[in-house]
């Protein structure tokens, strides 16, 4: 009995190993592309926003925020955003719910005073999907580009609750040339005095990510 034991003990361990192997190497192959890229890149000097060119060709960037029960942080976010960018042409496109009326309360005590943000109310009640209310931005978009007759360069995707940073419009601006798409890091905010609340948000955002 306990020779057969000491069998199925071996046969696990070998099976352990070989997987903890084949996870390494995984590991290695990843650590390895960084080194022959960096390696490949030689003495560049690491992209910053001091170092980014301007861009070819500047134009207007519209910002996309769907807004579902969002009344606690839609307002500060909007004043924040306006008070950080740093672009010289921007629009801020607000996707709110017609039944949803605290939230477009919020958002209206800011776009009345700030044209730059524009309160998009679809038809349908919420909640409904984001990409439900992304596709009602978007014709709201184009329908706006129309009207004021330019084309928007590029659009940036951000959530209700999400602190912006003031770089980033300019930064976009700048990468989205002859690219399609842009992804910069984002950060999830730790708060001191509910560490078990959002440091669990934290983690699950950083295996998420």
């Amino acid at each position: 009995m306990q020779g057969a034991i000491d069998v199925i003990a071996r046969e696990a361990m070998l099976f352990a190993g070989v997987g903890l192997l084949i996870g390494g190497i995984d590991d290695l192959l990843i650590d390895a592309a960084f080194l022959i890229r960096r390696a490949w890149r030689g003495g560049r000097r690491r992209l910053s926003v001091m170092t980014l060119s301007a861009p070819s060709h500047p134009g207007r960037m519209a910002v996309f925020v769907p807004a579902w029960d969002e009344e606690a942080v839609i307002g500060a976010m909007l004043t924040t955003a306006l008070d950080r960018y740093r672009h010289s042409d921007y629009r801020i496109y607000v996707g709110l719910y017609p039944n949803d009326g605290p939230t477009i309360a919020a958002a209206t005590a800011v776009a009345r005073d700030d044209p730059r943000v524009r309160l998009v109310i679809g038809e349908t009640p919420g909640p409904t999907t984001k990409a439900g209310c992304l596709n009602t931005l978007w014709h709201a978009l184009l329908a706006a580009d129309a009207a004021d007759g330019c084309v928007t360069k590029a659009i940036v995707f951000h959530d209700a609750e999400d602190v912006v940073h003031p770089d980033e419009l300019t930064v976009f601006d700048t990468l989205i040339e002859g690219r399609a798409v842009v992804q910069l890091p984002v950060l999830p905010l730790v708060k001191r005095g509910s560490r078990l609340v959002s440091g669990h948000y934290a983690d699950e955002f950083a295996e998420a990510a």
